[in-house]
């Protein structure tokens, strides 16, 4: 149509979801959002694909609004001066603006022997690979799961409930980001489901071998399967398209979420590293993310400032196998306190979390600019105090 402005998303999870609906406000922005699986992948459900009680997928038809092209294919560049983007069959997109939203994956681990032995399962093919591999095994087989945030507890109950032989190493503390107070609930569920939990100091892994992971106090732990879940990392797209990123890979923005190269050029979700301060990686922060780079794709459209992202948090939710679950409740800095939802009604509040986040990007879809979120103000006192700290330093 004559007089559109294409708009290129590129990457089709919460992020890319729901800032490609949210630019179909406007009748003259032409969206397309490309992506390597024609189905979008409910992430926070990955550790259920390992489990075998939910495959994790939804049709694109059911949160793309009617008017985003899905193109199914991989970026393989970004040229910022020439304003495409390159695919992996060859071809090429245009774009006036481009939301980056290419989310995060398995953190490539400097682990001797964890890349070649252990299984990780930060993506959809990932956790079907883990499935059939324990489809194979027998019940009694030791599985071994590296690594305590949400993912690491969420796939360690899931199959301790399925009748597995689990032990979850730390690497420290058992969910470093949960009030000791639901930290000692979670604890409880997992012995009750029979997890052995490896916590506390000297609790890191070493060495992952065929049939064993070695803890860093000598300590040398059988495992048949090794499931590895310590940490997170970013594709290198940003990186290898001459943009600059933070020590991690994610795209370097301002805080209206505008790369600090190019005003074309917006980043959404795990990928993005606002003022060098991101945000913490979750469905939480993507959705609402994803949402404020759409508003500042819009805002430049219509030839007005961009305003800052304002994002406050309300907690966590972790799943501890189909029949309980915990939420964690949180100031608004993200910083968790004492309040904490366990047992059935956590396992329900889980389920509501999932559900409804999918209907965020539903609901974005049938009424383009309807999401809303908590604000927290202080984010501006943590940049004043890193300038702050900063100045000193030079």
């Amino acid at each position: 149509m004559p007089g559109n402005i294409d708009v290129v998303v590129v990457g089709g999870g919460y992020a890319g979801v729901i800032s490609a609906n949210r630019l179909t406000q406007r009748g003259d922005v032409a969206v397309t959002l490309v992506n390597p699986r024609r189905t979008f992948v409910e992430r926070i459900r990955l550790h259920q694909v390992v489990g075998g009680s939910d495959d994790a997928v939804v049709d694109y038809r059911e949160v793309l609004a009617e008017g985003v092209r899905l193109v199914v294919d991989t970026v393989t560049r970004i040229d910022a001066a020439e304003r495409c983007v390159t695919l992996a069959d060859g071809g090429t997109v245009g774009y006036e603006y481009l939301i980056y939203a290419v989310g995060s994956a398995s953190a490539a681990p400097g682990t001797p022997g964890a890349a070649e032995f252990a299984h990780p399962i930060a993506s959809l093919e990932e956790a079907q690979r883990l499935r059939v591999v324990l489809d194979g095994l027998p019940g009694t087989a030791s599985v071994t799961v590296v690594g305590a945030g949400p993912t690491g507890i969420e796939a360690a109950a899931e199959l301790a409930e399925a009748g597995r032989t689990v032990t979850l190493v730390c690497g420290g503390p058992l969910g470093p980001y949960l009030h000791p107070r639901a930290r000692r609930s979670v604890a409880r569920r997992l012995a009750k489901l029979g997890v052995t939990v490896v916590d506390g100091p000297g609790t890191k892994v070493t060495t992952v071998t065929r049939d064993a992971v070695q803890l860093v106090d000598g300590r040398e732990l059988p495992s048949t399967v090794t499931v590895w879940t310590a940490g997170f990392g970013v594709p290198d797209l940003a990186a290898r398209s001459g943009l600059r990123t933070d020590a991690l890979g994610r795209l370097l923005t301002d805080e209206t979420l505008t790369s600090v190269d190019d005003v074309r050029i917006v980043a959404a979700g795990d990928s993005a590293a606002p003022s060098d301060l991101p945000f913490r990686m979750s469905c939480q922060a993507a959705t609402r993310i994803g949402a404020h780079a759409a508003d500042t794709v819009l805002a430049r459209i219509r030839g007005a400032q961009p305003v800052p992202i304002n994002l406050g948090f309300f907690g966590q939710c972790i799943s501890l196998g189909r029949r309980a679950g915990i939420f964690q409740f949180a100031s608004r800095d993200d910083t968790a306190n004492g309040l904490y939802i366990g047992g059935g009604p956590g396992a329900k509040l889980k389920e509501f979390v999932c559900k409804h986040t999918v209907q965020h990007l539903t609901n974005e879809a049938r009424k383009p600019g309807s999401l809303t979120w908590v604000k927290d103000d202080r984010r501006q006192e943590l940049l004043r105090a890193k300038r702050d700290e900063a100045a000193i330093r030079r």
